[in-house]
């Protein structure tokens, strides 16, 4: 995997980012934020003395560096490049940080971040709830179906898909924790709010989003 971000500016500013399968490495000298026991996630299964620094933490740490004094709701134009194909969007910074930061959060070999890489293997820029819920369910239900063809017992009621989504809730709570102690903008903290709001929505609501996806499906509700 090989994904490029690229942050075009009204002021002509340009910079860019690089996502690829294998985490960042730790080096020279982290901020404290960084530490494993700085707000670490209650559902951390890491230890300080094996893990000195937090896995997400630190690969997140070049964009939080970047935009940590910026304006959440400045305009724009975003560049993504993957091995396949380039989408390009014109958003505010807080939705093109959502879509870089949770890409790199599922590559950051974090063991709890890890369960989305699957998923980040077909990442989707700029995915809106709807498909951030349909992409979710299907890749979950595409589990449970090889999990089947190996004799192992399916979960075809989702319940799986609602505790996985809880546990990433904890995770993205403290993450916004770390964050929150350095940045001076909110661009990075809006957009791992609206990152939880998103995995909060199959935790608290995957009926009601099922319910919708289905009469979107029959032609009922609006595209």
């Amino acid at each position: 995997m090989n994904v490029t971000y690229q942050f075009r500016f009204e002021d002509k500013r340009s910079v860019e980012f690089r996502v690829t399968d294998q985490p960042a490495d730790a080096k020279g000298k982290l901020p404290a934020w960084t530490r494993l026991e700085h707000c670490q996630c209650t559902n951390c299964p890491l230890k300080a003395a094996d893990s000195p620094q937090c896995p997400a933490a630190v690969e997140i740490l070049p964009v939080v560096n970047e935009f940590q004094a910026e304006d959440a709701y400045q305009k724009v134009d975003v560049i993504v490049t993957d091995d396949r194909r380039t989408y390009s969007k014109s958003t505010t910074l807080e939705e093109a940080l959502r879509s870089l930061l949770g890409l790199k959060m599922a590559t950051s070999g974090c063991p709890v971040l890890s369960e989305l890489k699957s998923m980040a293997v077909h990442h989707l820029p700029f995915a809106s709830n709807d498909e951030f819920i349909m992409r979710s369910v299907s890749h979950y239900l595409l589990e449970q179906y090889l999990a089947k063809r190996n004799h192992q017992e399916p979960d075809w009621d989702l319940k799986g898909l609602v505790e996985r989504n809880q546990r990433l809730q904890l995770v993205n709570q403290a993450l916004w924790q770390r964050i929150h102690s350095v940045c001076k903008g909110d661009s990075n903290l809006k957009a791992l709010l609206n990152f939880f709001s998103m995995a909060s929505s199959v935790s608290f609501s995957l009926e009601s989003q099922l319910r919708k996806l289905e009469a979107k499906m029959r032609g009922d509700g609006a595209l």
